[in-house]
């Protein structure tokens, strides 16, 4: 699977945010020093891409970990609230130490922004976890960078907006183009769904006003995963969009429609590194409008995988995919 996918990444971006939430997880710099060799190792020979590695947080972690030279973040998973989560965080409390290590270094925190209770409607988590443990971190830690990945909700951009001291959050190419009515209406699409699951309309358009905004807090994270298509398709589908391969072509037909491609640069290439205090990539990217099918099923270790939008076309397309700056 891996040798199948990290190609559309790499083609795309010349680095990533790679998430740790694997079987095991990533939890020390050995196992994170592996994975990376693993993705390295995968990568066409043609293609420079550099995987930034991330930590798993759990209620037991020593902080030392953090001072691991290869993390360049670490993940915050609520237990049970995504896939691979069951090792994720029960006692936010307990985490204070690592969390106070991580603002001393300067590393930024990641944050899957959703509360697990059971007894809140999955369509809420998001909100409740903004209201419930977000507001309490930012407060308690006003020197922690931190991001609230892939957010789906008015009430994620909001926070994001007016919160003090350090603060951004990523939106996918899938949550600025789909709601609950693209998943649920007319039968299941088991291909849509994801989690944070897509909110109503109104949310999407919220996601969209402040991915077009030029707000510097607001980047691009494609929350990417794939999944193949009989784990999709069952009685208990995975989680997940496979977006890699249509994604910076999803993105400039957002910002295209909204009237706003003189801003999808900084959205997409400079407010990132930005706040983790990365270097601008030296390269680009080149986009065209120009019509271009989807790619179709992707083979991976006899598995079946399928692209976000297969079977559509799509209004732009990469050209010449890395362009010298000089």
């Amino acid at each position: 699977m891996l040798r199948a996918v990290v190609p559309f990444t790499a083609q795309q971006f010349a680095r990533a945010i790679v998430m740790p939430n694997l079987t095991p997880p990533v939890t020390d710099g050995a196992r994170a020093r592996a994975y990376r060799d693993e993705i390295v190792a995968a990568l066409p020979p043609d293609l420079g891409f550099k995987p930034l590695m991330t930590c798993y947080l759990t209620d037991e972690l020593d902080p030392a970990v953090m001072e691991e030279e290869v993390f360049t973040a670490a993940k915050l998973y609520p237990a049970h609230a995504t896939t691979n989560s069951a090792h994720g965080v029960t006692n936010i409390t307990a985490l204070h130490p690592v969390l106070e290590r991580m603002q001393d270094l300067g590393k930024p925190l990641l944050v899957h922004g959703e509360v697990a209770d059971p007894e809140v409607d999955v369509f809420d988590r998001e909100a409740v976890f903004v209201e419930r443990v977000l507001s309490g971190l930012r407060r308690d830690f006003p020197d922690l960078r931190i991001v609230l990945e892939h957010i789906t909700t008015a009430d994620g951009v909001a926070f994001v907006e007016e919160a003090e001291g350090p603060t951004a959050a990523t939106i996918t190419p899938h949550h600025l183009v789909i709601d609950r009515n693209d998943l649920l209406v007319g039968g299941i699409r088991p291909h849509l769904y994801c989690l944070p699951i897509a909110k109503r309309r109104c949310h999407r358009e919220a996601l969209r006003r402040a991915a077009v905004s030029g707000n510097p807090r607001f980047f691009l994270g494609t929350d990417t995963a794939p999944h193949a298509v009989g784990d999709k398709e069952s009685a208990c589908g995975c989680a997940g969009i496979f977006c890699a391969p249509t994604a910076l072509e999803v993105y400039a037909e957002v910002f295209d429609e909204e009237g706003a491609l003189d801003r999808l640069e900084a959205f997409a290439s400079l407010n990132g590194p930005a706040f983790y205090g990365l270097p601008l990539n030296e390269e680009r990217i080149l986009l065209e409008r120009c019509p271009t099918e989807v790619p179709g099923c992707i083979t991976a270790g006899g598995n079946t995988i399928l692209p976000f939008r297969t079977g559509e076309k799509l209004a732009w397309r990469i050209g010449q995919s890395r362009m010298s700056t000089d």
